[in-house]
């Protein structure tokens, strides 16, 4: 018998060419009307591809954020039906024209701008290679969070020696935020739960607990007040906020869009315009010691509707995480080396 070698890019491009072909189905999270989380299906569509300077990946685990719910219960998209998720990692098994630093094969993360990364393949159009150092559910749990805190560190001009205040600084967002402007040299004080003081802490935020004194106990640290402030809980206390900046312009706040327009605060968002940047980045920040990713709660992808019923009661233990492989059902520490607490 004689072998005949074919290069592997022929192998590959055949393989496309059957996709296209013959329709190859996925599963993937969908949803075909408005409700509670039981409405969300694993349903099979068809699998993506990509155009120009995109990337598509066997995705092994994709994030879940507040929007997703917000979008199950009707409050963003009236369009229906509806696919889930916009931040996933995985491994790269098409590439489009134009993409120059991936290859089949690689391990990267980052954005699927159509809301359909909570699949088994997922078209991804801002990206980079994963952390060296993290698994799969700790690099899908970081698109959102880091992309928005370096969004609103940019935003609010925070630089070497800026005293910032975080209000919601134990959250993963909070988190992120505390430890990005750190990078950038500022001070950094953080508001939180009495519980979530030393997490604060060990961040390397100065702690202030909520409650009546909040104001006073800022005022104990910084007399003179802060220079800007980052709003992530969205708990009403924006004239606090306020008059400790000095004014309405130095404050952000990325959860009370009421209180916004009422108080006259800018209200940050995606179409702000975007801090991709940040995930080539993180990972030179993680490997120098100066980022922690957030903890993550896994949950393979047929158990979306339990993952969104416990984020919405607030019971997450965590980052809520899907993944593909059903053996990945546990709490994570973020690092190749999981924990042992498993997800019933």
């Amino acid at each position: 018998m004689t072998w005949i070698k074919i290069p592997l890019q022929i192998m590959y491009q055949v393989y496309i060419c059957t996709q296209y072909i013959y329709e190859v189905n996925m599963k993937a999270v969908q949803f075909s009307t408005f409700g509670n989380p039981d409405v969300l299906q694993i349903v099979d569509i068809a699998m993506p591809h990509v155009g120009p300077r995109q990337v598509r990946i066997q995705v092994r685990a994709a994030g879940i954020n507040a929007s997703d719910w917000k979008k199950r219960q009707g409050l963003l998209d009236p369009i229906l039906p509806q696919t889930m998720g916009y931040e996933a990692a995985g491994i790269v098994d098409e590439v489009g024209e134009g993409v120059t630093n991936i290859k089949l094969g690689d391990r990267v993360f980052g954005f699927c701008t159509n809301s359909a990364a909570q699949a088994e393949y997922a078209v991804l159009t801002y990206y980079s290679h994963m952390p060296a150092s993290l698994d799969f559910p700790s690099a899908a749990a970081l698109p959102v969070i880091i992309e928005t805190a370096a969004r609103v560190l940019d935003q609010l001009d925070v630089v070497d020696g800026t005293c910032l205040l975080i209000n919601g600084a134990s959250g993963n967002i909070g988190a992120a935020a505390i430890q990005l402007a750190l990078v950038r040299g500022a001070r950094v004080i953080g508001i939180a739960s009495p519980e979530k003081c030393e997490y604060i802490r060990s961040l390397g935020a100065e702690p202030v607990s909520y409650g009546p004194n909040m104001t006073r106990n800022v005022l104990d640290l910084v007399p003179s007040g802060v220079d800007r402030v980052l709003d992530v809980a969205g708990n009403g206390v924006l004239p606090e906020l306020i008059s400790l900046a000095a004014k309405a312009r130095n404050v952000i706040t990325i959860s009370d869009l009421i209180g916004a327009q009422t108080h006259n605060v800018r209200f940050s968002k995606g179409d702000d315009g975007r801090a991709l940047y940040i995930l080539a980045q993180i990972d030179s920040l993680i490997e120098a010691g100066k980022f922690s990713a957030p903890a993550v709660q896994c949950f393979p992808l047929t158990k979306v509707a339990k993952a969104h019923h416990i984020g919405e009661t607030g019971q997450a233990l965590g980052k809520l995480i899907l993944t593909i492989d059903p053996c990945s059902t546990l709490v994570s520490n973020g690092t190749n080396t999981p924990s042992t607490e498993y997800i019933a």
